[in-house]
């Protein structure tokens, strides 16, 4: 199948590792030019010349701190400066951080609605215009299996995440009318570094080894395994494809069965 994305400009957010950095690298091999972000330099520059040297596409990238507004300004003006257009944008954010209700303090709450929603809404806010301008475009938002359903001790992504739900489907409706589409992704658990912090704090928790607590969860997935970053990009990348005429305003779990709720 042609996707039709060679020669296509995306932005992905926070891609200088895990799921951000599968999903850019698969753009790359579809032909597509690539702009990735991160607030770390050094490994956006290896990041970077890794796709490229796998993929011969044009990766270019920017520093970026997406918990702040004038920050997503200037990174969506330099994607838009360096390929004369955005056709398609990835949503994607580090998780907030872990906690209780008890647990969490209003500095934390009010980073994790910059950095998990906010930074989805001025992103989105900021690629609209050119987007419209060529006629269409595709956006897609990776967000958590916690919007399907809620993960133990992980309240602000729990929160969040489901926000990120709702804003997609309203702005399917209206967005339609611009050619634009727009969906979200849930992943399951992924074998990023996210996951493994996430691992190793509950093995702390139930003073069992992180190993432990892999194979308790594998158990609990239908397919036996962990997914991996690349077979997760592969459907955000069909979803930001020009294969993708009629899907919008959906949410999808790549999860390996592991969320029972309907």
């Amino acid at each position: 199948m042609d996707l039709g994305l060679r020669d296509k400009a995306v932005l992905v957010l926070a891609s200088s590792k895990g799921l951000g950095r599968a999903t850019a690298m698969k753009f790359a091999e579809e032909g597509a030019a690539v702009m990735i972000t991160s607030r770390d330099e050094q490994a956006l520059m290896a990041t970077a010349d890794e796709i490229r040297k796998k993929t011969g596409s044009r990766v270019e990238y920017a520093v970026c701190d997406i918990t702040q507004k004038e920050e997503i300004s200037r990174l969506v003006k330099a994607a838009a400066d360096a390929f004369g257009k955005i056709d398609v944008l990835v949503n994607n954010a580090g998780g907030p951080p872990a906690g209780t209700f008890d647990s969490l303090r209003d500095e934390e709450w009010e980073f994790a609605f910059n950095l998990t929603l906010m930074s989805l809404v001025r992103t989105v806010r900021e690629v609209l215009p050119y987007m419209r301008e060529n006629g269409g475009g595709r956006i897609v938002n990776i967000a958590s299996s916690s919007f399907k359903q809620p993960i133990d001790g992980l309240i602000l992504s729990n929160t969040f995440r489901t926000a990120i739900n709702g804003l997609s489907k309203s702005l399917s409706q209206e967005l339609g009318k611009d050619g634009i589409l727009i969906n979200t992704i849930g992943p399951g658990r992924i074998g990023t570094d996210r996951v493994a912090e996430l691992d190793g704090k509950a093995a702390a928790l139930h003073s069992v080894s992180p190993e432990q607590v892999k194979e308790q969860v594998e158990k609990s997935i239908p397919l036996g395994r962990y997914g991996t970053p690349e077979e997760f990009a592969k459907t955000i990348v069909y979803l930001g494809s020009e294969a993708n005429t009629y899907i919008t305003g959906q949410s999808f779990l790549i999860d390996g069965g592991m969320v029972k709720a309907l």
